[in-house]
């Protein structure tokens, strides 16, 4: 279930002794920065936490407010947690679950998949956390459907990311869904994104272009993102990139996490997201910028992509700015 986002969201960062310091100042940077072009409405973040805690147990960390905050947010991030073979603490557990029956959005960053499992927000659901560690979440929560190959999984009220740079994707991906493609893409430039692995629902948020720097790929990249109007083949990015087929899907594999025709099919649908979003290009234009051919291609592979049509996806945004 989608959540409706008010004027000012709260993202309450909830934190215990234990937390992962590189989730939790990552969440903070990302969501404690002003709009890098005019929004609506905007992210007030707060951390919250029951006494002062040590990140990493080498930082003291004063929160802003309680644990009881979290129930009055309007997106709780959970950052990693580093104790993952014990429970984490009861306290933390019971507020992050009375924020999600007070009507928050839940996300968890790394292993902080653990205290959503604990408190019963990720039964019967698929998700995700550190590869290191998802055996051993499935194990302790075996109604867990844990899911170890991707980046991130959106639930729609409950969201949880793999590790380290996966979770930007996912606080990315959280900026993309309530304020779209532009506005996510402007924070990935400003923070200099490292290069991202589509995959899960990767495909919602932008996927950043890595500099040519010695990989093969690197200037290929960029290149096929330049011509995305044009009729591009496997065999045509390996001619680009002087390797045979195979030679560029394991480069691709290796680089990206995904195949070279999924890569693609990608970026495709987020140009077209960007410009149903700044632009009044028609569904035809559109289609053929992005190298989807005819209208009706572009409606089929966006509907089964983003799970909405290209012109309801337009009206969504549209109606947002409107109401800002």
């Amino acid at each position: 279930m989608m959540r409706t986002i008010p004027d000012v969201s709260t993202v309450a960062i909830a934190v215990a002794d234990g937390i992962l310091h590189f989730e939790l100042a990552l969440a903070y940077e990302l969501f404690s920065g002003s709009p890098p072009i005019p929004v609506s409405h905007w992210y007030e973040p707060v951390i919250c936490g029951a006494a002062p805690v040590r990140a990493d147990g080498r930082f003291l960390l004063e929160p802003d407010c309680g644990l009881d905050r979290l129930a009055g947010a309007d997106t709780v991030i959970v950052p990693g947690w580093a104790e993952v073979d014990v429970d984490p603490p009861a306290d933390l557990v019971a507020a992050v679950r009375a924020a999600y029956d007070a009507g928050a959005r839940v996300a968890s960053l790394c292993t902080g998949a653990f205290v959503l499992a604990a408190a019963g927000l990720l039964d019967g659901r698929r998700a995700t956390t550190h590869w290191a560690h998802a055996e051993a979440l499935a194990a302790r929560h075996p109604r867990v459907e844990v899911d170890a190959d991707v980046l991130y999984v959106d639930e729609g009220d409950v969201l949880t990311s793999a590790g380290k740079a996966a979770a930007l994707d996912l606080c990315l991906h959280l900026v993309r869904r309530d304020h779209g493609s532009a506005v996510a893409n402007a924070i990935a430039r400003r923070l200099v994104v490292a290069p991202h692995r589509p995959g899960g629902q990767a495909q919602f948020v932008a996927t950043p272009v890595p500099e040519p720097d010695g990989h093969p790929l690197g200037e290929l990249l960029g290149w096929t993102v330049e011509h995305l109007d044009q009729p591009l083949t496997v065999e045509d990015l390996a001619r680009r990139a002087n390797l045979s087929s195979r030679h560029l899907g394991r480069h691709f594999r290796s680089m990206t996490g995904t195949t070279p025709l999924q890569w693609l099919h990608t970026q495709r649908i987020r140009r077209a997201q960007e410009l149903l979003e700044t632009t009044d290009d028609s569904v035809d234009s559109i289609a053929a910028a992005t190298g989807m051919g005819t209208a009706a291609t572009l409606r089929r592979h966006f509907n089964r992509t983003v799970g909405v049509p290209p012109d309801a996806y337009r009206r969504t945004f549209r109606s947002r700015r409107a109401a800002g």
